[in-house]
């Protein structure tokens, strides 16, 4: 599969303090950060129009997270070359997909950044897989096959390509398996109709505990709840 991903700006403002703005910003252990960027992303994987029948739900990968936070640092707004073949960044994964928002730290936070991708969902046509403007960050967030994502925000003090940034947040998310056009993000159907053998259904996404290799979910409605599955 491709990556096609196009990075989206917003217009920043002014942050001053070097100091203060170092100290703000989540590392890729924070827990609160993990779950926010794993819940986030289900929820809107779980509610996408029309239905999905095979949305596999999405779990942390802190192999993902660290490549994220080391092309994170370089602070360029433009993607890793490095994502797809001859490059394997990634030991389980050889083509990865890659979210970038860059941002002042006043309007930061994982569920504005992540929102701001799906909202790209306004200038695409699932019947005709169109798309008016933007929506690679869309077609990505609701990849079917994609199943594990990993995050990392970086403080810029300026961020190469996008000059009218002071003092920033710079966010990427990669995604394993990578995934976009030119087919469907998803297939249309019955939530859980067409999920891979021996998976479950969860919050109308497929789990399988062996593929996603965690010991704990969280549901999307309540995301506090762990949910322990049956072997």
């Amino acid at each position: 599969m491709r990556v096609t991903l196009a990075a989206v700006a917003w217009m920043v403002s002014f942050v001053s303090s070097y100091s203060h703005t170092a100290h703000i910003l989540p590392d890729i252990e924070d827990e609160d950060f993990i779950r926010d960027c794993v819940r986030i992303h289900n929820k809107f994987r779980s509610e996408v129009k029309p239905t999905a029948s095979d949305m596999l739900y999405m779990t942390w990968d802190p192999a993902l997270a660290q490549i994220a936070k080391a092309w994170a640092r370089n602070c360029q707004f433009s993607h890793n070359t490095q994502l797809k073949p001859p490059h394997k960044l990634h030991p389980n994964f050889t083509s990865l997909g890659e979210n970038i928002w860059t941002g002042s730290l006043s309007l930061f936070s994982v569920s504005s950044a992540i929102t701001d991708w799906y909202d790209e969902i306004q200038d695409y046509d699932f019947k005709t897989r169109k798309c008016t403007k933007v929506c690679g960050h869309y077609t990505q967030v609701v990849w079917a096959d994609s199943y594990k994502v990993g995050c990392a925000v970086q403080f810029c003090p300026r961020v190469s390509g996008f000059e009218s940034l002071s003092n920033g947040a710079h966010f990427i998310c990669n995604y394993g398996p990578g995934g976009n056009y030119p087919t469907w993000p998803y297939k249309k159907g019955a939530t859980c109709s067409a999920c891979p053998n021996n998976d479950k259904c969860l919050d109308n996404l497929c789990v399988n505990q062996q593929r996603d290799n965690v010991k704990r979910y969280y549901s999307v409605v309540y995301p506090g709840w762990p949910i322990y599955p049956r072997p």
